[in-house]
């Protein structure tokens, strides 16, 4: 019933857009503008940006002209497949996080700290066209970003690591003297506790000097529940395992910092320098409970770990951009330094029930880790004539990773802790990535243009470990990364694409590491050294028909990475480990509607994809090949003068991709949001995930191991915001840009 929910909303918006609204944008003088911009957009070239098209100071003039008269709509459609998602004045503005938001944007899809896209897979994130790393991503204060761009088809100008980009754009500071908000979130979950957020964000410019900072803290309560069975039911080896994790986390200090200075030589060229970060000291306790029953009887194990963990990661960034001729070709050259600093105090109290005998033991859990990246790379873009446009550019990259772990175990009896060699271990890992890549676009005929690229990369590490035994060992490879993209323009109301993107998807650097997790005596995390990168082929052919938008694809995958819980040497031991499957094909299709009505604006999606993963390795049990059903349905009501109300729904449907099975889950919010003062104090309630059906679980068979999990998040909660904005200030523009590497994605 509560999924039914979701699909009425869908079908019924869906419905009601194709009947109703064409009327009413001809008669709404405000739908014309948007309509209008809609246009621009549909015009611009294969990079996805409208300043391509348009010059800088006539792109100004024309946004700020709609902005004042139209009220957009949430999504806007790209002639090559990518989608525009407004941010400000949307459900999505009242996230607390850029994670909670980017899971509340059509298509994307974010679960078990991975963030995809529908049909495409892992994608990366950028930052004002900038690749950035998860923890940078992390700390962004929402209230600064203005929409997010959905690039399911990169060009070769964007980094090879990722199936798809997310571009993260902030709004444009065109103001002089100073502006600044402050904005405090009370979140209230019966599920996980009470936690706040306190968000605050100040601009100041003045002639040729700018400078922006910003600072957020979150402090209280989180969870995360899994409940987990691993059975064998083979009589030689039965084995049943029933086991329970609790994370209730402790926020002692999640904060976010940065600040950013920039001097403008003239109109043409500027330089900035950029200093962020962010902290996570973690407390609180991890319970696990784990009930086993096997051929010799039962058994039963408690495990609490109490958690003091912290990590400090600090980036620093400093760009020059040049505009070298008066067609806008320009130049930009950036330099960064990353440094992520990470330590793990655990203390672990362990009792178990064995043949009615009570043991109890004591473990601590020491880890030191560090990462150092150093990154350049050079840009340049070179505007031959109006359609045509030659980009070329180069990175080069260095990262070294250390970490040592030491497991200390002592009874209860002498409470004397000694090093367990088996579980301690030592990781050091170096990498060297250079790259390059050029993309010509240009127009054929009056119908067709193009966009055609490369990128070349090479790469070489070395890795040595003691996890295990002593393990040393490198390689040298290289990779090259063909795209094409075809824009085709049939009519003033018909669009079409097509596109062939090649990726490569390095595996994270503590995927790598071997060194182990401790969630209790039968169950371990621990990294693999021996992953490999895996690799990408993707096709995808699609249409715009007015305000429809439609598509469909394949993607073929070569070492898909994935994962699983493996059997240890003991005979009731498992440990979770990343690995390489074989191959995997995608087959995916989307149809997507939005409209916008004087009091109403609404945004559906409905989408289908058919996976089916190939493995001979690992003993997978094979299942069935089942297509999944997604909808999604982001509705604003506008009561003028007095408040908005919002209503966002999806549903991903059951998937079963041949050696494993996922359920559905899905997720309502309702908010209502009013603002007062002239608009400088706004105040929003939202209740989220209101059935809390946002759960991640499934099922696979692997190693003769039948294995279920579902994983429970604190999506279902209750938050006040309220954001009062300041500034007097005139127009005038803040520009900050910065480089960072496919390096940092993996840094976590």
């Amino acid at each position: 019933m509560k999924f039914l929910i979701v699909v009425v909303i869908s079908i019924y918006c869906l419905i009601f857009s194709s009947i109703e609204v064409k009327a009413q944008a001809v008669k709404n003088n405000r739908d014309k503008s948007y309509v209008e911009e809609d246009k621009l957009i549909e015009k611009t070239t294969l990079s996805g940006s409208a300043s391509d098209s348009i010059p800088k100071d006539q792109d100004h003039n024309q946004l700020n002209e709609v902005v004042v008269k139209s009220n957009p709509s949430l999504l806007k459609y790209g002639a090559n497949g990518t989608i525009d998602v407004n941010v400000k004045g949307t459900v999505l503005a009242t996230s607390s996080s850029v994670n909670e938001l980017l899971s509340r944007v059509p298509n994307v899809v974010v679960a078990e700290g991975q963030i995809s896209v529908l049909g495409k897979g892992e994608a990366i994130i950028y930052l004002n066209g900038i690749l950035i790393n998860y923890e940078r991503f992390a700390a962004i204060p929402v209230s600064q970003i203005a929409k997010i761009e959905v690039i399911s088809n990169p060009s070769s100008k964007y980094d090879a690591e990722g199936k798809a980009v997310v571009n993260i754009i902030t709004k444009q500071n065109i103001e002089s003297g100073i502006m600044g908000s402050a904005s405090q979130h009370v979140t209230v979950s019966k599920f996980a506790g009470t936690s706040t957020n306190t968000l605050l964000d100040f601009n100041y410019s003045k002639g040729k000097i700018s400078f922006i900072t910003n600072y957020g803290l979150q402090l209280g309560k989180g969870r995360e529940l899994l409940y987990t069975t691993r059975t064998r039911p083979n009589p030689d080896e039965y084995m049943k395992s029933v086991l329970t994790t609790d994370w209730r986390r402790q926020f002692n200090n999640y904060s976010n910092f940065g600040f950013g200075l920039q001097y403008t030589f003239s109109e043409k060229s500027y330089i900035s320098l950029a200093y962020s970060g962010n902290i996570e000291d973690l407390g609180g306790e991890v319970e696990s409970r784990n009930s086993i029953t096997n051929n010799t009887g039962n058994s039963f194990y408690a495990t609490d770990i109490a958690k003091n963990d912290v990590l400090l990661n600090q980036f620093v960034n400093l760009n020059y951009n040049l505009i070298t001729d008066p067609k806008g070709s320009s130049l930009f050259i950036g330099t960064q330094y990353s440094n992520y600093n990470g330590t793990v105090r655990d203390f672990i109290e362990e009792n178990s029930l064995v043949d009615e005998n009570n043991i109890q033991k004591y473990l601590k859990n020491n880890v030191g880790s560090t990462i150092n990246i150093v990154a350049a790379q050079a840009d340049y873009s070179k505007k031959i004539k109006e359609n045509t446009k030659l980009e070329m550019g180069a990175k080069y990259s260095y990262a070294t990773i250390k970490s040592g772990t030491d497991f200390l175990i002592a009874n209860a009896d002498d409470m004397n802790f000694e090093l367990d060699d088996e579980l301690s271990s030592d990781f050091k890992y170096n990498e060297k990535i250079a790259a390059a890549y050029f993309t010509f676009g240009s127009t054929w005929g009056e119908k067709v243009n193009f966009s055609v690229g490369a990128r070349a990369e090479r790469t070489n590490y070395d890795l040595y470990t003691n996890a295990n035994g002593i393990q040393k060992f490198g390689k040298s490879y290289g990779n090259f990364f063909p795209n094409l993209l075809l824009n085709f323009d049939f009519s003033e109301d018909w669009k079409g694409h097509f596109s062939y993107v090649s990726r490569i998807t390095r595996p994270r650097y503590q995927a790598l590491n071997p060194y182990v997790i401790y969630q209790d005596p039968f169950t371990t995390i621990e990294g693999n050294p021996n992953l490999l990168p895996e690799k990408v082929h993707a096709f995808e052919i699609g249409t715009m028909y007015k305000k429809f938008d439609f598509k469909m694809g394949y993607t073929y995958k070569i070492d898909p990475i994935s994962g699983a819980a493996l059997r240890g040497d003991t005979p009731n031991s498992y440990i979770l480990r990343s690995l390489n499957l074989e191959k995997e094909h995608t087959f995916f299709t989307s149809l997507s509607r939005s409209f916008n009505v004087k009091w109403w604006n609404s945004t559906n999606t409905v989408s289908m994809n058919l996976t089916k993963a190939i493995d001979d390795f690992y003993e997978y049990a094979t299942g069935p090949v089942k297509p999944q059903i997604y909808l999604y349905s982001n509705n604003t009501f506008t009561i003028p003068d007095l408040f908005k109300v919002q209503l966002l729904a999806w549903y991903l449907g059951n998937k079963s991709y041949g050696l494993r099975s996922d359920n559905s889950r899905s997720t309502v919010t309702l908010g209502i949001e009013r603002n007062f003062f002239k608009d400088a104090l706004k105040l929003n309630f939202t209740a989220n995930d209101i059935f809390h059906k946002f759960m991640v679980s499934g099922d696979y068979e692997v190693g003769q191991t039948q294995i279920y999990y579902h994983r429970t998040y604190t999506t279902n909660y209750f938050k006040l915001i309220a954001t009062y904005s300041f500034g007097n200030s005139k127009k005038t523009n803040y520009k900050k840009t910065e480089i960072e590497q496919s390096e940092n994605n993996r840094a976590r």
